[in-house]
């Protein structure tokens, strides 16, 4: 089974799943240059590898990445199969460019020279940017994930948290080699919001609810979020656990706003009702995020 998402040449897909690999590895890259290399900060993978050695040896950040992820890759297509395609080597290849580029051109000064923890804040949302508009391509980021990976599937071990495991134990490394405590520290700061910003930029910003509703006015409720609030949903058949009796309840997904007017009509109308409001992380379907688009 190949892993390997393929887009016609030249079509409307490929050129924008490459516009994204491109955006997203001058970001990165970025994100590094400005942020991360100036105050030594280990953000884990083969970046933070890359950033001890440039610290130890004097070599470029960027071109002792690239000799990382390139035997991974090559590894990891040994022992894993075809998971990583054209786009992913496009991915590092470029984000090795663009950071020994924008050292050159930018210089090694920090961007935010006295201030080490809104840096770490910045470079975890710039690398999160970086990352997920790549993810967004289908591409993979590579690097250490490939080495999570071939760990994963000799040790059945979760993939995520081997990749905790390997990022952790990258920063461990820095804390060896610089002797600085607030180091790791600052690190880990990155690591998260690295994450967050990944899954804001491939989930969305959701302000979406979903609501579970038991009533014994459910027609009515019902004929308020379709004619009134233009949404739709779904009958569920239970039994009250209580009194054993069979009940109705009404599965709905609206938006925040819509909440608060379903909030106030159902108090009005069956105040022993029971509501269950729910954030939804992302909604696929039919009136929200098309499906075909996400896919």
């Amino acid at each position: 089974m190949s892993f390997i998402t393929k887009e016609k040449l030249f079509s409307r897909r490929w050129f924008i799943n490459y516009f994204l690999i491109v955006a997203g590895s001058f970001i990165l890259a970025a994100g590094f240059v400005l942020f991360i290399i100036p105050h030594k900060i280990v953000p884990g993978g083969v970046y933070g590898i890359s950033i001890i050695l440039h610290y130890i040896f004097g070599t470029p950040v960027g071109t002792m990445a690239l000799a990382f992820d390139i035997p991974l890759t090559i590894i990891g297509i040994s022992v894993l199969g075809p998971r990583f395609g054209t786009k992913t080597v496009v991915g590092f290849v470029l984000t090795a460019a663009f950071t020994d580029m924008l050292t050159y051109w930018y210089g090694t000064a920090p961007l935010i020279k006295d201030d080490v923890l809104l840096s770490s804040i910045f470079g975890g949302v710039f690398i999160g940017i970086g990352v997920g508009l790549i993810f967004k391509s289908k591409a993979t980021s590579g690097g250490s994930d490939i080495v999570a990976m071939i760990i994963a599937k000799y040790t059945r071990l979760p993939m995520g948290q081997l990749m905790i495991l390997v990022d952790s134990t990258i920063v461990l490394f820095g804390l060896i080699v610089f002797k600085d405590w607030k180091i790791p520290f600052y690190s880990l700061i990155v690591i998260f919001i690295t994450g967050k910003v990944i899954d804001l930029i491939l989930e969305g910003l959701n302000y979406d609810k979903i609501l579970f509703i038991i009533s014994e006015k459910t027609e009515e409720i019902r004929d308020k979020i379709i004619k009134d609030l233009n949404r739709s949903g779904t009958y569920i058949k239970g039994k009250g656990m209580f009194e054993l009796k069979n009940k109705t309840m009404i599965f709905t997904v609206v938006n925040r706003r819509e909440v608060t007017i379903l909030h106030e009509f159902i108090r009005k109308i069956d105040e022993n009702a029971f509501v269950v409001v729910i954030n939804a992380n992302e909604i696929l379907g039919e009136g929200f995020k098309s499906l075909k688009e996400k896919v």
